[in-house]
């Protein structure tokens, strides 16, 4: 899904890359791609998608409460709208997110997890976390002085 800000027309020329940036691409590109592999492995076992597990991860850990809107978790998962709809009903017949209407705005719902999911996704969460130490390992980054 394109933004309309990234238009060709906006865009400056590309720099020019040298060998050590596509080396540092493609290494960057082989971890980003292995964890999302192992990722993939962990959540299949579980029986549910990696869209699923990811749903789930944005209602657990979105900022400063325990639930999203379909809005917000579209923006998260960059995924049309409708689409995020028709994943939050899967998730919802699976029994891992309940919708419920918003105090605030009648016309925003609240997709929280159950307490079926909430395990799940904390017990995925905690699967994932020898790849993510490996995947940090990969790419220190220098600080700031």
């Amino acid at each position: 899904m394109k933004s309309p800000d990234h238009s060709a027309q906006n865009e400056s020329p590309a720099p020019m890359l040298d060998k050590q940036d596509f080396e540092t691409l493609s290494d960057f590109r082989y971890h980003l791609r292995r964890f999302l592999r192992v990722s993939e492995d962990l959540v299949h076992a579980q029986g549910i998608t990696p869209l699923q597990y990811l749903l789930m991860l944005h209602i657990k850990g979105y900022p400063g409460r325990d639930w999203a809107t379909v809005g917000e978790l579209a923006v998260r998962l960059q995924a049309a709208p409708h689409g995020t709809v028709a994943l939050v009903s899967r998730c919802e017949a699976a029994g891992l997110v309940v919708r419920r209407p918003s105090g605030a705005d009648a016309r925003q719902v609240q997709v929280h997890l159950t307490g079926q999911g909430d395990q799940l996704v904390a017990r995925l969460a905690a699967q994932h976390q020898s790849e993510l130490s490996a995947f940090g390992r990969a790419f220190k980054t220098p600080r700031a002085k």
